[in-house]
């Protein structure tokens, strides 16, 4: 079994056969799926699918990085308001983080909201989910200016270095790793032959970066065994083993249960 701790199922991508998709996944044998938060306006969205498949989803909550714009405020208050009423029914916080891939222009409001709701997972004893792109460094220099030497959370769709994957690994982070690891150029496939297995979780980010061989078209949870053969044939291990270790990891991280 295969638990995909990255997954956008309830995005308007999957209006027209949600729950065939959501039927793909089981039948793949991705045995939970773990929803990130976007913003204020995926709430419903999040919450309609949770209810629908209570046994199939657990949520987070969350500000992504590229939705912080001039009432990011608001935003975090409502993370906070959701926490505050039902601690238990979210896994984690996220996805937040840093982005400046597109804009650069509310770089201090994105900083300060990841701050705050790293401040709230602290509170919350909650893992984070960590949308960073284009932002290591600053991510790094960020927190370490919080003086805490380790994190429970995961860096998802990992993109950088290995050089710092080696030391977000270090801080206590995973790494998440999607269809990126499939696609002929990617740098990702030499990261993920460093890095312990034990520090790896497997993910979609469905509806987005589809794997070989669906790249181009939309992403779905089905499609997370793309991945996980291509981790086992990097690491020269069974895919059985991939999936049973990448799970482990989820139920720690995440507590699942």
């Amino acid at each position: 079994m295969i638990i995909d701790t990255h997954t956008h199922l309830y995005c308007e991508e999957f209006d027209a056969d949600c729950d065939a998709a959501v039927q793909r996944a089981l039948d793949s044998g991705v045995s939970l799926m773990l929803l990130p938060a976007i913003d204020s306006g995926s709430v419903q969205r999040q919450e309609n699918l949770w209810r629908k498949y209570p046994g199939c989803f657990r949520q987070m909550t969350g500000v992504h990085p590229t939705s912080i714009k001039e009432d990011y405020e608001q935003e975090v208050a409502l993370v906070e308001s959701l926490l505050l009423s039902s601690p238990e029914k979210y896994v984690a916080i996220g996805e937040i983080g840093l982005d400046f891939y597109w804009d650069s222009s509310f770089r201090l409001q994105q900083e300060d909201a990841l701050m705050r709701q790293l401040d709230l997972a602290e509170r919350y004893d909650k893992p984070v989910a960590l949308h960073i792109r284009n932002a290591y460094d600053e991510f790094f220099q960020l927190i370490e200016r919080r003086g805490r030497s380790s994190y429970r959370g995961v860096l998802h769709c990992y993109s950088g270095t290995l050089e710092q994957a080696w030391r977000a690994v270090e801080m206590g982070f995973y790494l998440g790793i999607g269809g990126v690891l499939t696609y002929k150029k990617s740098t990702l496939p030499y990261i993920v032959s460093e890095i312990p297995l034990e520090r790896l979780l497997l993910e979609t980010d469905a509806p987005y970066l589809a794997p070989v061989p669906f790249r181009g078209h939309r992403n779905e949870s089905a499609y997370i065994v793309h991945v996980a053969e291509r981790m086992a044939d990097i690491k020269q291990i069974p895919v059985a083993r991939v999936a049973d270790v990448t799970t482990a990891n989820a139920l720690s991280l995440f507590r699942l249960s």
